[in-house]
């Protein structure tokens, strides 16, 4: 029975290591948190948001929302005799470049404590495991709320307040309408206004942020343990080797290639641009945002949207003018071509992306049935997957933004921007994408021979895993047809000549098959006695013969 590090397989379950729980938890939640502040605050530098405000509250505000947090932004700029002038900002959005970088470090280091526990893990030490990484993130995220509320100074001139027809005066005899010598006033307060500087405060909610982040943890940990192919499970949940983890890591890998590409294509827009520094900053924030959009986009998952405003600029072309020009009808990928001829290229990379997938299922799931039953298995599994990925991806990249400055119920500044993808169509079109890529991929894998090239070792059976002791009458594969001339072990160990020049026995085949053999080991027969010494005098014939005379 093996026991301590290495796992039990039989008898009592191990006692946790509370020392390695702790720890591990300790290293991947602070690490998680380390580089979802460094990218959270490098992209905020980069996009000179430090000057406006502090570097320290707008990095912990970015980093909660970052794994689902809420925070809300508020303001008042009634410094200039009009009490009724309010700032009026919402926000909710998540920043996923953030994140993503918080998910792959917890995921790494909390995987690789899994894999230094043993070849086998209980129930009860994954469950501590897991629930001790989850109470220290929301220690250190309850840290951030506390640290993330600031007072922003936004500068009036930058507001587009310049932009308003006749500034100076009121368009349209707007001023003789209004009541209590109001109009004479108010173009001379707008333009105190451009001149002013507003403070624009926000506040990380405590209950909404901790709850999210929860979500957060929670979702990551399960992904990563779906994923990773090699990380022991505890033994009832031995199926999910073979049936859910080829199709999982398969998804998960080609997002994240995405993500890469969408990275690839920000610094290609870097170059030669007027400003190179913010766009770095807003692909380290938001690249995730834009690719895992234009996932379901090119997949054909219908969206509703609206923009106003300056929010309109912080959209791609040809998506920024179908939102402008009209917002009572579905942005759909064909509505989009209809602008644009390109963004079928769209469809065209979704479809490989998808394909991809399949052949990473196919080549990383045992094969044990012929190929049309090996592609209808890989067909289901993909397309159970992507089914369930692709409304998350829709309900991740969700937008909603609202930023306002009213002043006397007139609207002097307002954006805003709605974005919302159909979870129901999502749903369908991911189980008929994955179900139609999953078995593609798997014919292909077939054809190619590479079809379970690439099995991890968890998903074999026991008696095929490497490293499992194997008996003298275990089972193998034979390479050739056996040979009793040239096989050693298909012969009779007593065939050979005794003492006295008799044969001792005729050569006799091996009553064991010859495919039940593994390689390298013979039946289980007795050792031979050895044979009766030559007769003669014995002499040590080490010792060289006395010399005559000597």
């Amino acid at each position: 029975m093996e026991s301590g590090r290495q796992g039990t397989r039989s008898g009592a379950a191990p006692a946790v290591r509370w020392g390695d729980v702790v720890l591990s938890a300790v290293a991947a939640v602070s690490w998680a948190f380390i580089g979802m502040a460094g990218v959270a605050a490098l992209g905020l530098h980069l996009l000179d948001a430090d000057a406006s405000g502090s570097l320290g509250p707008m990095t912990a505000a970015v980093v909660a929302a970052g794994v689902g947090g809420r925070v809300t932004p508020s303001g008042d700029v009634s410094a200039f005799g009009l009490d009724s002038a309010q700032a009026h900002t919402s926000i909710d959005v998540a920043p996923l470049g953030v994140g993503l970088v918080g998910a792959l470090l917890l995921s790494w280091f909390f995987l690789r404590s899994l894999r230094a526990a043993g070849v086998e893990i209980s129930a009860g030490e994954l469950l501590a495991r897991v629930g001790a990484v989850v109470v220290l993130f929301l220690g250190m995220l309850g840290g951030l709320v506390w640290a993330g509320h600031d007072i922003i100074t936004i500068d009036g001139s930058k507001l587009g307040l310049n932009d308003i027809p006749g500034a100076g005066s009121l368009p349209g005899g707007i001023a003789d309408k209004l009541p209590g010598g109001i109009g004479d006033a108010l173009p001379d307060r707008l333009g105190d206004l451009v001149k002013a500087e507003a403070k624009v405060g926000f506040t990380v909610q405590t209950g909404a942020t901790l709850l999210g982040g929860a979500v957060f943890v929670v979702g990551v940990l399960l992904i990563a343990l779906l994923a990773s192919r090699r990380t022991p499970l505890p033994p009832a949940l031995g199926a999910v080797h073979r049936v859910v983890r080829p199709a999982v890591s398969a998804l998960v890998t080609v997002l994240l290639v995405a993500v890469l590409a969408g990275l690839a294509a920000a610094v290609y827009a870097m170059i030669g641009d007027d400003h190179p520094r913010r766009i770095a900053g807003a692909a380290l924030l938001g690249a995730p945002n834009g690719v895992w959009i234009g996932v379901p986009l090119g997949l054909f998952v219908p969206w509703d949207g609206s923009a106003t405003g300056a929010l309109t600029k912080v959209l791609p072309d040809p998506l920024d003018d179908l939102l402008r020009v009209s917002s009572d009808r579905p942005v759909t990928l064909g509505r989009l071509a209809e602008l644009d001829g390109r963004v079928w290229l769209l469809a065209v990379a979704m479809a490989l992306m998808m394909l991809f997938a399949g052949v990473l299922t196919a080549v990383r799931s045992p094969v044990v049935r012929a190929p049309w039953g090996f592609a209808g298995r890989c067909a289901l599994r993909l397309g159970v997957v992507t089914a369930l990925a692709l409304p998350l991806l829709v309900r991740l990249t969700d937008v909603s933004a609202d930023a306002s400055l009213s002043v006397l119920g007139f609207d002097a500044f307002g954006a805003g921007l709605d974005l919302h993808g159909s979870l129901g169509m999502a749903l369908l079109l991911g189980a008929a994408w994955g179900a139609g890529a999953g078995a593609l991929g798997a014919l292909l894998a077939c054809a190619a021979g590479a079809a379970g090239s690439r099995v991890a070792p968890l998903a074999l059976p026991a008696p095929e895993r490497p490293g499992t002791p194997t008996g003298p009458y275990r089972p193998s594969r034979p390479y050739r047809p056996a040979n009793p001339d040239t096989n050693p072990y298909l012969k009779n160990p007593f065939d050979r000549r005794g003492g006295d020049g008799v044969d001792a026995a005729p050569t006799v085949a091996s009553p064991v098959r010859p495919e039940s053999r593994p390689r390298g080991q013979g039946p289980d027969w007795p050792s031979p006695p050895p044979p009766p010494p030559p007769p003669g005098p014995t002499r040590d014939r080490r010792r060289p013969p006395e010399q005559p005379g000597g």
